[in-house]
């Protein structure tokens, strides 16, 4: 009962602050204008994360006492906020958003939150001074990768719902109730965000939101996976996997390409659901459908035995094959697995 109060709490403090930013930002021309990469067709205001930033601090402070433990993900997360408002407004060159996001990680990273062992097979390995650096580099994945993916109305902050109750669910079951209830404060901020947000929408994260969930997402997925093994090295990964895999490709079909990774391009794969002609609302919902695939295939994997968990990894490679060719998310015409699939197919019934 006490869960569901912080969910409505700092759910009905988002839905009433969100009319407010919506109001304030145009008041002082805070809006994300229109232009060729983008699918909007008027300005939008682009405060929702400051909103949501709120709402969660308001979220944790109703909990109980803001404490040690609260401290990185709040304090990071109103430095990560100030980064993306700057960007959103002057348009920050990559390097320099660079720098704000790795400062930021060094937060969380102050106050012991690291990667600093693996077990595999129950052997320990000890990252030593390479801690640090894989901390960091792990948590700007994140944030990235949600940042990049936040090209649809309702689509970054939904994948992010999706993604923190997968965490929130396994960390209950870890008896993990402090990261429990991070995830189910910043799930009410996001739905009350998402009512303005789901298309056509009111409200735009902006840079300042989508980094905010992105960052807020790593802590969490390192604070509550902290005691790493072989197996649940990967639970993270998988339950993000929407959002990684459209990182990869993107890296990939750059690469392919000879063009800047930094540079942007429509072929994300929301960009991909609207050339294949689904609709707006059609491309999300679909993604959304996508994102719980890869969060239930995770729960299952963490209640696996080993043997099992090794075929469900199997299955998600197929599965993430597929789908990258289906969507085709690298930019090419090449689709050996689909093709194989069809042949198979066509061998054994006909």
């Amino acid at each position: 009962m006490y869960t569901l109060f912080l969910l409505t709490v700092s759910f009905l403090i988002s839905l009433i602050l969100m009319p407010v930013f919506i109001w304030g930002s145009y008041k002082i021309g805070f809006v994300d204008h229109p232009n060729t990469r983008k699918v909007h067709a008027k300005p939008v205001p682009y405060l929702g994360g400051v909103a949501i930033l709120i709402s969660f601090i308001i979220g944790v402070m109703v909990s109980r006492p803001i404490e040690a433990e609260y401290m990185p993900i709040v304090i990071g997360g109103v430095s990560i906020v100030l980064i993306g408002i700057i960007d959103d407004k002057f348009d920050m060159r990559p390097w320099q958003k660079l720098i704000g996001q790795i400062l930021t990680t060094l937060i969380p990273i102050s106050y012991g939150i690291v990667i600093d062992t693996i077990t595999p097979f129950g052997i320990g390995i000890d990252f030593g001074f390479m801690s640090v650096p894989i901390t960091i580099i792990w948590m700007l994945i994140i944030i990235n990768a949600i940042n990049l993916i936040d090209g649809l109305d309702g689509l970054a902050t939904g994948i992010s719902i999706i993604a923190l109750a997968t965490i929130g669910f396994m960390t209950i079951l870890q008896g993990n109730i402090f990261i429990m209830m991070i995830c189910v404060i910043l799930i009410g901020s996001c739905l009350g965000f998402l009512v303005f947000n789901f298309h056509p929408a009111k409200i735009f994260l902006g840079d300042n939101g989508s980094m905010l969930l992105g960052f807020i997402l790593s802590v969490v997925s390192l604070m509550g996976f902290k005691n790493i093994t072989l197996i649940s090295l990967f639970f993270p990964i998988i339950i993000l996997a929407v959002p990684f895999l459209d990182m990869l490709s993107a890296a990939v079909r750059r690469y392919r390409q000879n063009i800047s990774l930094v540079k942007p391009d429509r072929d994300h794969i929301h960009h991909r659901m609207r050339t294949l002609g689904y609709s707006h609302v059609e491309s999300v919902i679909l993604i959304y459908f996508i994102a719980l695939l890869y969060s239930g295939a995770s729960l299952i994997l963490y209640l696996s035995t080993i043997p099992g968990a090794i075929i469900i990894m199997l299955l998600l490679i197929l599965t993430t094959a597929i789908i990258v060719e289906a969507i085709g998310l690298l930019g090419n015409q090449k689709k050996p697995v689909l093709e194989f699939m069809r042949r198979l197919v066509h061998k054994i019934f006909s």
